[in-house]
């Protein structure tokens, strides 16, 4: 039996991966709570301008719906750098996106108490930043790896 040894730090960056994991689970709940509440049937996605005039819980929603919506457009992105970062900073790499899902709580959270304007706060800001640093991080990783084959 063979063994297979990881690199120092892969496993900070799997437990990040998997913190966008439980965000993705937490924001489902949310959506499925506020489905019920607001009395929203498969499969419409969204509440319509009546249905929130009438129950804020419709509203509410469709702004975890969306929360929801915002971190898979996002997601995508961000695990791609993190993956392609950790090649050379595991650490920073699974720093940043664990902070980055710590961050979506705090947007989603803001976003479904039905003021949209909300999920913009004091910890959901720290998403901009970090989605801006993983991506700067990549690049020079990509960078260092490609200049490195070159030089050999």
């Amino acid at each position: 039996m063979s063994t297979f040894a990881l690199p120092p730090g892969t496993s900070y960056v799997a437990a990040a991966v998997l913190s966008t994991i439980y965000v993705l689970v937490f924001q489902v709940l949310n959506v499925v709570k506020y489905r019920g509440l607001a009395g929203i049937k498969y499969p419409r996605v969204y509440a319509d301008e009546k249905e929130m005039a009438a129950n804020i819980n419709a509203l509410k929603f469709n702004c975890a719906q969306r929360a929801h919506q915002n971190t898979l457009e996002y997601l995508p992105l961000l695990v791609s750098a993190t993956l392609i970062t950790a090649l050379k900073y595991p650490t920073l790499a699974a720093s940043a996106l664990g902070l980055w899902s710590f961050s979506r709580v705090g947007y989603t959270l803001g976003y479904t108490t039905g003021d949209p304007n909300k999920r913009t706060n004091a910890l959901s800001v720290l998403h901009y930043p970090i989605t801006c640093g993983l991506l700067a991080s990549s690049t020079y990783t990509v960078i260092q790896l490609v200049l490195a084959e070159h030089r050999s």
